[in-house]
């Protein structure tokens, strides 16, 4: 006994003076100390790194009335007891793990952040079920966490932990009823604009911007002030994420060149919110979809980033040894119930006193969500006639539903326990510094930057407009070769309207290719949009006029060649009016595939809604059968006259056949309207065609003005209802 207790002390000694958790001694050399007699319950862990359980001190920099705390957290955190538990570890301190200094480098210097406690007391949330409110996801839990330190939530599948970070965050869905107190400095404000910041578990990147792009065009979304300012926030941003080596490579790789990785990409996400420099950051699952370097990575990157006193909150399902050994404080769920809240190593002698120690080589993590998840009760059930070499299949000796139960009592009456209740009646005692608004930028400028992004994302995104620049160009070189030589006889009428027609159809339904590049673009606004980075009009007024250079480029090519080499009426004027209807034409189509999109939200179902739409208004614009033949129900009314194809298709007829002549033998002749009429049905009337033209401009705003009030009122419940199933999916497949 006495030659393992010299070996550990040899292992702390090493561990103290280590550079970074990746120094570490090798597994083979982990230790842990038993009492005496015992052969099980261990009672120290030597594998986390050493911790100084000193007093927790917040200290903010001088001016800091921002996010500050005020006198009586400062007096709280200044009498924060040891952890009972973690008293009867070791009498002696351990020293806090080493991370990298927060420059990155001696020449670089990055600013502290001014970090906010929050503490949550007997926070209850129920979700609307088959009865109102009857599900309970969170059940009285209680914690905090300080300035400076990474507070962790972790549980398994179903154990209510992002909602409670959503609960503590103040995003809940609105299925979702919140009981209980969340206090912030003190006080139970609501965290104002800019003060917190929330990661989501999966976010929607650009991944034709570099990083610093990227960034660069957040903090312009999100800060009011100058630009240079702003460049300073997010070379402070990219600094704190450890991105400096990826800053100017594109998010998304181009041609042969790789973008960037899941761990990259996870640190560029939350970067996007540390441009406001906020006092909270909320992080839903972190290590979500990371390899173990990654992760250990976004950890120690996390640690450096509480070290500058941001104060960090997130959710974890699993992590490794080292990983485990970066955290202060762990508040570790079950079906809502909380089963512990204190320090890291703490939750290891809680659990060796509630009979459930942690067997020698095995990560804490590992070992507490094997006696929590009930999903083990299933493997054991399968596997109860294998036995291992220590002849017992599992350390855990009884079924889960009686280890969670032994959990819970063990913590509510422990020591544990009444500190942390200690500890929140000390943060809310008094009131601290409220948290201030940090400023928007202006509706103008969000909608310059995100026109001028528009812009540029289209022009670096080949998907987007230059390929279907590319397939309309074949499309009109297809009808064009095949109507050319028609003449302006009489007899070539009836193939002029075929060949409008088909121009027309076609090149709208070929716009479907633009539907997946649509689809990302309000996945990325509903990213910006829950963190009131954005808004459904200024989104809106972006889009549409970073889309009319392209659009505009796209009618004036395709329409020149069909033009000419169909061979219409040659006038400029004429030709001016054929390339601007077929814009507006483009115009429509394009807010028709964002009403479409924005319903479904999903390629598969968009384009096959897409193409029954097209095809139902093809039939019924006129060209299969005249308008004044269509059965007046259903065809007529409404189809006929909310087909778009209708009046581009007959304004470019009376554009071509109003004013136009054809000698019927050597002595009568008859006008373009008689000649037409019995292949399409126009109107006689000269201004008729510009009367179609406003009728394509109102069903291209009107289209758009659909898609506002789809994003605008009800965008937050479809988001709300969306993360919460995308929620339960995942976690069900895991």
């Amino acid at each position: 006994m006495e030659e393992i207790q010299s070996q550990s002390d040899l292992y702390r000694s090493s561990s103290s003076c280590a550079s970074s958790p990746t120094s570490r001694v090798p597994s083979s050399h982990f230790f842990y100390v038993k009492k005496p007699g015992s052969l099980r319950q261990p009672i120290s862990f030597e594998d986390s790194p050493e911790w100084d359980d000193t007093d927790v001190r917040m200290e903010y920099e001088a001016g800091g009335g921002n996010g500050g705390g005020g006198d009586s957290i400062n007096d709280a955190s200044a009498t924060t007891p040891i952890s009972p538990s973690l008293s009867k570890i070791n009498s002696g301190s351990m020293a806090s793990p080493p991370v990298p200094e927060a420059g990155g480098g001696a020449g670089n210097v990055v600013r502290k952040i001014a970090g906010a406690s929050i503490a949550w007391r007997d926070l209850t949330v129920t979700m609307k079920g088959k009865r109102k409110y009857s599900d309970k996801v969170v059940k009285s839990s209680n914690g905090y966490a300080f300035p400076g330190t990474m507070t962790v939530i972790m549980g398994p599948a179903k154990s209510g932990k992002s909602t409670l970070l959503r609960a503590l965050a103040g995003r809940l869905p609105p299925s979702a009823k919140m009981y209980g107190e969340v206090f912030v400095n003190g006080s139970k404000s609501h965290m104002p604009y800019g003060s917190y910041g929330y990661v989501e578990r999966e976010t929607e990147l650009i991944g034709s911007l570099t990083v610093r792009e990227f960034l660069y065009y957040s903090a312009l979304l999100q800060l009011p002030g100058f630009l240079c300012q702003k460049r300073g926030v997010v070379e402070d941003a990219i600094q704190a994420m450890s991105l400096s080596d990826y800053a100017n490579k594109l998010i998304g790789g181009h041609c042969y060149m790789k973008g960037l990785r899941s761990g990259e990409r996870r640190r560029v996400s939350i970067a996007r919110e540390l441009v406001m420099r906020p006092h909270i950051l909320f992080i839903d699952e972190p290590l979500y979809h990371l390899d173990s370097v990654s992760a250990l990575l976004m950890m120690v990157t996390l640690k450096k980033l509480a070290s500058m006193g941001c104060t960090l909150v997130f959710t974890i399902y699993q992590s490794s040894t080292e990983v485990f050994g970066l955290f202060d404080r762990i508040c570790l769920l079950s079906n809502g119930n909380t089963l512990f809240f204190g320090e890291t190593l703490a939750c290891l002698q809680h659990f060796s006193n509630a009979g459930f120690p942690c067997p020698i080589m095995q990560s804490p993590s590992d070992h507490f969500l094997r006696a929590i998840n009930t999903d083990f009760d299933r493997i054991i059930a399968m596997c109860k006639n294998w036995q291992d070499d220590n002849g017992d299949f599992s350390a855990v000796n009884m079924d889960t539903a009686v280890a969670i139960r032994t959990l819970e009592a063990t913590y509510k009456s422990s020591e544990d326990a009444a500190s942390v209740e200690t500890m929140i009646f000390k943060l809310t005692e008094r009131e601290g510094t409220q948290l201030k608004s940090k400023g928007k930028a202006g509706a103008a400028t969000r909608v310059a930057v995100l026109t001028w992004r528009s812009l540029l994302v289209m022009s670096r995104e080949w998907k987007y407009y230059w390929l279907r620049l590319i397939l309309y160009m074949i499309l009109t070189l297809c009808i064009g070769t095949l109507y050319s030589g028609l003449g302006h006889s009489l007899s070539s009428v009836a193939t002029r309207v075929s060949a409008v027609f088909v121009f027309v159809s076609f090149a709208s339904l070929l716009g479907i290719a633009g539907i997946p590049s649509l689809l990302k673009e309000i996945k990325i606004f509903g990213s910006e949009a829950s963190n009131q980075h954005s808004g459904a009009f200024v989104f809106l007024l972006g889009q549409f006029l970073g889309s009319i250079p392209f659009l505009f480029l796209m009618s004036i090519s395709s329409s020149l060649v069909f033009y000419f080499m169909v061979g219409l009426r040659d006038d400029f004027s004429l030709l001016m009016y054929f390339v601007l209807n077929f814009f507006m034409c483009l115009l429509v189509n394009e807010g028709l595939m964002l009403f479409i999109a924005c319903i479904w939200r999903d390629v598969y179902w968009s384009t096959l809604s897409l193409i029954s739409v097209h095809v139902i208004m093809m039939l019924a614009a006129g060209h299969f059968r005249i308008r004044n033949a269509l059965p007046k129900p259903v065809w007529t009314y409404p189809l006929a006259y909310i087909s778009f194809h209708t009046y581009s298709i007959e304004g470019l007829l009376e554009n071509e056949y109003l004013g136009e002549v054809f000698a019927v033998g050597e002595v009568r002749s008859i006008s373009g309207y008689e000649a037409i009429r019995g292949d399409y049905q126009i109107s006689p009337d000269t201004g008729s065609k510009w009367r179609n033209m406003l009728v394509l401009l109102a069903m291209a705003f009107g289209y758009r003005l659909i898609v506002y009030v789809l994003l605008r009122f009800g965008l937050n419940k479809n988001v709300s209802a969306r993360l919460l199933l995308c929620h339960r999916d995942n976690n069900s497949s895991r």
